[in-house]
């Protein structure tokens, strides 16, 4: 059986890794450059990253694939070497979890930043085919699971959900960014996305990204009422960020302590794997680890 899914069903609490694309900003990452540039150019930053966070307790690593579709990587210079990049992320991530033998790999898979018709140009099989090109690439890299995250609309959901499926059988997160109360920016609620993604097969559904902890815990109610059976996934930003003008660059108010007890908040309603999202670092991880596994 998957590593991934044995840890669930003996009833494990899991921890995933904080933010992938606000880290490596800190880190250098200049404005403008896609983050999955680095896998090919600079691994050795991408390598320092994931391995704070397994430093910090994560047992959950997401690849810096996050823009890795052909399509979203149409502003990078690899675009014609998307597999190639994905396929690199994951061995870089591999290499990270083999400092314990109890991390797990997590395929990251985002939106193409392309609507689909009828609001825009991008249609239901050009969509699957990127996202199954993408799915394809990060299996053959050794992942251990696949997270299709920061979604807002059902229809590219459910494109990444089928063409993940038609290259892959590993277990994938369906996650949702609510950053309109509970409801996505395309007006999508979390029970239409838990019965939704139960009945397509989706090992964990969830939420990431969005905007306060508080809101995250509101989204988590309304799906544990609407099905308590479905395995949790809850990534929450540090909060709400705001310009910092000499700079320029995005500041997260929220501390690490605050995210572990809001963690641990989510863990006791019902979530089976925390971690954070935009804004989050190794040391919000730290603190989420000693908050929801300090018993």
């Amino acid at each position: 059986m998957n590593k991934f899914i044995e840890r669930l069903n003996a009833g494990e609490v899991l921890v995933s890794d904080g933010a992938t694309g606000t880290n490596l900003q800190l880190m250098g990452l200049k404005a403008g450059t896609p983050p999955e540039d680095l896998i090919i150019d600079d691994p050795d930053t991408i390598l320092r990253l994931e391995s704070m966070f397994v430093e910090a307790g994560s047992d959950i690593i997401l690849t810096c694939t996050f823009g890795g579709t052909r399509l979203r990587m149409k502003d990078s210079k690899y675009q014609d070497r998307a597999p190639e990049v994905n396929t690199r992320a994951a061995e870089i991530a591999r290499i990270v979890a083999s400092k314990r033998t109890d991390v797990l790999v997590a395929g990251s898979m985002g939106p193409t930043a392309v609507l689909m018709k009828p609001y825009g140009p991008l249609t239901k099989d050009e969509a699957i085919a990127t996202f199954a090109e993408q799915a394809k690439a990060l299996a053959d890299g050794g992942v251990d699971l696949l997270v299709i995250e920061t979604m807002f609309a059902t229809d590219e959901t459910t494109a990444a959900f089928i063409g993940a499926r038609s290259v892959t059988d590993l277990p994938i997160v369906v996650s949702f960014s609510y950053d309109r109360g509970v409801r996505t920016m395309m007006g999508v609620k979390p029970a239409d996305v838990i019965k939704s993604y139960k009945e397509k097969g989706a090992a964990v559904i969830g939420a990431n990204c969005g905007t306060t902890l508080e809101n995250m815990e509101k989204v988590l109610q309304e799906y544990i009422a609407t099905d308590s059976s479905v395995p949790l996934w809850i990534k929450p930003n540090a909060g709400l960020p705001h310009m910092d003008v000499e700079t320029n660059m995005a500041i997260y108010d929220v501390g690490p302590e605050q995210m572990g007890e809001f963690a641990k908040r989510y863990v006791d309603l019902g979530a089976r794997i925390v971690g954070g999202c935009c804004g989050s670092t190794p040391e919000h991880v730290a603190a989420i680890v000693k908050a929801v596994k300090s018993n």
